[in-house]
């Protein structure tokens, strides 16, 4: 990991030095920071960071609802030259310990709202990260006030450039932190910023609104990114649908960041609802992650206007992009790839497959840089064919090069010898007005190999009874083979999702695969804990 350059002129320090008081972060609690105050914090926490022994290469992991002192911890990691994992604070304390431990991080951040959670996960360690740091008082912790009491908040003479070492969301596993070049995170920060630019996202002529959790590597990219750009970000904790309206209303937004499961509960608002706030300064909305239900992403365009944008990807690299004019013309579509990334459908044997042939999914990392799997190199080399890598998603592309998604390999199911594709019978049952959220996964049967069940969470006040397993049957029978219709469904009143919208198939899937390992997951998945997430 070789040091990296110092930050560009194009960037979030020259903004604050240039116009300390324009706005910078509007928090949760709809507290307003200007740029010189980030620009503050960032600079004293940097100092004591390095006071503490910390230095360029080093991994600092942070649990943090989103907040002013996250986003100023992540600028102090990135101008410390570190590696920032962001944790996801809804899992157990075991899976906490887990990246601890496999990113070997050397400082962790704790927010008081998860300090109970931080302190759990240190009783359980016998080697902890040398630095504990606290926002607010958790047991055992340094509260950051008091690290950085003292230090100068003068910019710094020499800035590093960090990166996010994001961890795969686990849906197959455990999870797998994504470990990018450090040599390589100035330039591509300038890469970001000018590829932007030259779509027509000024600086500092923007206000964005992040409408997600930024445990995420996404949504915390974008973040910073946007910052760097001069633009104003407004961030959410308790996304709720009328909160999304009243925040674009109030700060004028004029990028949004949204999750596709918000896109549903944003579409059963009453008029009245809507018609209170004015959407008139949003420019674009970007979503991704989660598969987005064909009809609800039209009904968004025909409410918010040809604005919304969808990105394919993972936590390894973006892929492709479409915007909302080509999507209604290819409707389901995730896009062409992203400017300075290529496309492969590859089958089995490593051979390229033709428009509308079904294959794995590869793609290079538009930034143009690799990615390992830390401490995995033969994950690391399982992944890639040359410089093309996958995370096992299935799909094709028609004549015109717009890329379809199928399923992911491990939801693929084999039913006498027929691949069926799961996203596939999700995308019909999505549209039932009587459902709200499903899954369908395999089960095992003795006489086919695999059966279809269906898990399906019945819109609110629809009874779960067998008038509604008989009526969704029917529906499904008139929109797809009866080969793919599920031989089972059950009802259930949440899915387990994260809040990305991405589903945990597994939890289901393993209650009929490997029973005794998913008893400990069912019985959380029981709990209003698991079923938050």
């Amino acid at each position: 990991m070789g040091v990296p350059s110092a930050v560009s002129a194009v960037g979030f320090n020259r903004f604050a030095v240039q116009n300390p008081d324009a706005l910078a972060i509007v928090d949760p609690q709809e507290r307003e920071y200007s740029r010189g105050a980030l620009a503050s914090a960032a600079n004293r926490l940097t100092r004591g960071l390095r006071r503490s022994g910390l230095g360029s290469g080093d991994v600092l992991a942070i649990a943090s609802p989103n907040s002013f002192e996250f986003i100023a911890t992540h600028f102090a990691a990135m101008q410390a030259g570190l590696y920032l994992v962001p944790i996801n604070w809804h899992l157990r304390p075991a899976e906490v310990q887990y990246i601890l431990e496999n990113c070997g991080a050397k400082a962790f951040v704790a927010h008081s709202r998860v300090g109970s959670l931080a302190s759990d996960v240190m009783a359980r360690m016998q080697s902890r990260p040398r630095v504990l740091l606290s926002v607010g008082d958790v047991r055992g912790f340094t509260r950051i006030d008091d690290l950085v009491d003292g230090e100068s908040d003068a910019p710094l003479e020499e800035p590093l450039v960090g990166r996010i070492l994001s961890y795969t969301s686990a849906t197959t596993g455990l999870p797998k932190g994504v470990l990018l070049p450090l040599a390589d995170a100035s330039r591509v920060l300038d890469l970001m910023i000018e590829r932007r630019v030259a779509l027509g996202t000024a600086l500092e002529a923007h206000v964005q609104l992040c409408a997600s959790m930024l445990y995420h590597g996404m949504p915390l990219e974008t973040t910073y990114v946007a910052l760097n750009m001069g633009h104003g970000v407004v961030l959410m904790d308790a996304v709720t649908p009328e909160a999304i309206l009243r925040l674009i209303d109030r700060y004028r937004v004029t990028i949004a960041n949204i999750v596709p499961t918000t896109f549903a509960r944003l579409l059963r608002l009453e008029d009245s609802v809507r018609s209170r706030y004015s959407l008139a300064s949003l420019q674009r909305v970007t979503h991704g992650g989660a598969t987005c239900p064909p009809e609800v992403k039209r009904r968004m365009i025909e409410w918010w206007g040809p604005i919304l944008w969808e990105t394919y990807g993972a936590t390894e690299g973006v892929g492709t992009i479409v915007g909302s004019l080509d999507w209604l013309k290819h409707p389901g579509t995730v896009g062409k790839p992203v400017q300075g990334s290529r496309l492969r459908i590859l089958s089995d044997d490593g051979d390229e497959l033709p428009p509308g042939e079904i294959g794995t999914i590869y793609l290079t990392r538009h930034t143009g840089d690799r990615f390992e799997y830390l401490g995995d190199p033969e994950k690391t080399s399982a992944c890639y064919r040359g410089d093309f890598f996958t995370v096992g998603d299935v799909g094709y592309v028609n004549e015109e090069g717009f890329l379809f998604l199928c399923d992911r390999k491990v939801d693929m199911i084999v039913r006498g010898g027929m691949n069926v594709y799961s996203a596939e019978i999700e995308r019909v049952l999505a549209v039932h007005p009587d459902v709200v959220d499903c899954a369908v996964v395999g089960i095992p049967d003795a006489d086919v190999g695999e059966a279809i069940m269906a898990v399906v969470q019945p819109a609110p006040g629809v009874q779960a009874d067998e008038r509604l397993r008989s009526d969704i049957l029917r529906f499904l029978l008139e929109h797809l083979s009866a080969a793919k219709v599920p031989t089972e469904i059950v009802f259930t009143s949440k899915l387990p999702r994260d809040d990305t919208g991405k589903l945990k198939k597994r939890m289901l899937r393993d209650a009929y695969w490997r029973p005794n390992e998913a008893q400990e997951f069912l019985a959380e998945a029981a709990s209003a804990e698991i079923a938050d997430r």
